[in-house]
């Protein structure tokens, strides 16, 4: 018998192609430049491999069976794809990244990342674009790591990792909000450690695989952790806690009403946020890279990144 891959190939797929679309095997021999004996021959070797019968031969046309239908249904697929991995090889092959990961701080306006995908996208590249959320060092982490690419909101930049390169995002104000119905709404401001240490607090799960940050957070005091920057703000609608949240995240809610900012006895948080690619072996950025690092450079799209959170 043969082996069902030696008699699944592109040839044979496409010669399976056109006797069903000439309707006879005479018909697709001549099509094909072939004898009709051969012809048989070579779809007779395709059944065997696979033990079905694709073609119903009781009629003079040739008719495909349920099996021979899937067949086609599936190789018309198959061929696609060699076309489709053909065009991309030869596109990789100008400079393009066959994948891209980009590792994503929740403190980042996905709508902005959005956008500029649409606008990766509307060039057609070869390259496979994958976002991956992060949530403090997790999201450099992600890159140190290998896992990404690019990391775009890095805050604590941790220790020198060779050939790691970084720029300045932008800086973005953390400030203590909580639900009006909630009892720090009504505290005595600036509100001390102590009493905030009497209410829970909600903090987001930093996204590292090994020894993450917190922030934030008074020893001896009640966590509801979860793990994203939208969970977060919904537990503090809620009233379950309260915490700190980007202002440019919240502003539609403070502005709503839903949630009130308080003045707390700490100081006030301003974190300076980076992206950052590169890392170990890291040589020349390729074209994909290249072109989202041509977009961070421009102060717009740095500001929307941080600023864009505005959409209903």
């Amino acid at each position: 018998m043969q082996d069902i891959r030696d008699a699944l190939t592109p040839e044979n797929l496409a010669m399976l192609e056109v006797i069903a679309e000439e309707g006879s095997f005479a018909a697709a021999a001549r099509k094909l430049g072939l004898v009709p004996s051969a012809l048989t021959y070579r779809v007779r070797q395709i059944e065997d491999a696979l033990d079905v019968l694709l073609f119903d031969r009781s009629a003079r046309q040739a008719r495909p069976t349920e099996a021979g239908a899937e067949l086609l249904r599936e190789g018309r697929r198959l061929l696609q794809d060699i076309d489709a991995v053909a065009h991309r090889v030869r596109r990789v092959a100008t400079g393009w990244e066959p994948q891209l990961t980009i590792s994503v701080d929740g403190v980042i306006s996905p709508h902005t990342m959005l956008e500029l995908v649409e606008a990766f996208y509307a060039m057609s590249p070869p390259t496979r674009l994958k976002l991956c959320d992060g949530i403090m060092s997790g999201t450099l982490e992600a890159l140190t790591s290998g896992r990404a690419d690019l990391a775009i909101g890095v805050g604590a930049l941790g220790p020198a990792v060779a050939g790691l390169q970084q720029m300045p995002l932008g800086s973005q104000r953390f400030i203590y909000v909580v639900a009006p119905h909630h009892p720090l709404a009504q505290a005595t401001e600036p509100i001390a450690d102590a009493v905030l240490r009497g209410h829970r607090a909600i903090a987001v799960a930093d996204s590292a695989l090994r020894g993450g940050l917190t922030m934030g957070l008074l020893g001896g005091q009640d966590v509801f952790t979860v793990d994203s920057m939208q969970a977060k703000i919904q537990a503090q609608l809620r009233g379950l806690g309260g915490g700190f949240l980007p202002e440019s995240m919240v502003r539609p809610y403070l502005e709503a009403g839903r949630l009130v900012e308080r003045k707390v006895a700490r100081p006030e948080r301003l974190v300076s946020l980076h992206y950052a690619w590169g890392g170990p072996g890291f040589t020349v950025p390729g074209r994909a890279l290249q072109w989202w690092l041509e977009q961070l450079h421009s102060p717009t799209t740095r500001r929307a990144l941080l600023e864009n959170h505005h959409h209903f």
